[in-house]
């Protein structure tokens, strides 16, 4: 089994910064693209911040000049630096990683647990 743990999250001012962090465990053989995404209440989840294994980055207008995602693929870890951090920021923050197991073909599009942040205005 592969899992997918999150950490970083919590509640901070708006202006403030947060580093979020997800860590990627189980039988990995590589892992291919690693995104960050988000869903606000009531709202639907969307894409926050997308990285290749070849480390190409796509974000969301939103968060351009804010938000940095990066990765260690020798820690099959995924990080997002958040700062300027808006109260329309707040939502729980889901990674994904498109990853190949260890003898099994294909690929799995596997999601953490989420981790919430609250931007208090």
């Amino acid at each position: 089994q592969v899992q997918l743990v999150e950490s970083g999250g919590g509640l901070v001012q708006a202006g403030g910064s947060l580093r979020l962090s997800c860590v990627a465990s189980g039988r990995i053989f590589s892992i291919n693209g690693m995104g960050w995404h988000r869903q606000a209440p009531g709202k639907q989840r969307e894409l926050v911040a997308a990285i290749t294994g070849g480390g190409n980055t796509n974000y969301a207008d939103s968060v351009k000049g804010r938000f940095t995602i990066s990765r260690d693929n020798a820690k099959s870890t995924v990080y997002l630096q958040m700062n300027s951090l808006k109260p329309e920021d707040t939502g729980v923050y889901y990674c994904n990683a498109n990853i190949r197991r260890v003898g099994v073909s294909g690929a799995l599009d596997a999601w953490g647990q989420g981790t919430l942040v609250t931007v208090s205005s």
